[in-house]
């Protein structure tokens, strides 16, 4: 009677194991966004800025 009631444990749990079928997995594509730009592409607004400022500096400071 024990191995009866040790079988139909076994066999339960075997059959809530698989209950719900074999399902492809869903492999999900991978998205790689390259920098298209320079390392220094942020450098130039500052640095025509401050090329502005030091030319209109150097104009008043010459009348």
């Amino acid at each position: 009677m024990k191995k009866f009631v040790l079988a139909a444990a076994l066999a339960a749990a075997a059959s809530t194991a698989v209950a719900g079928g074999y399902e492809e997995p869903v492999v999900e594509p991978v998205i790689i966004e390259e920098d298209t730009g320079s390392s220094g592409g942020g450098l130039w607004v500052p640095l025509l800025i401050f090329v502005i400022i030091a030319g209109a500096a150097a104009a008043a400071a010459s009348n």
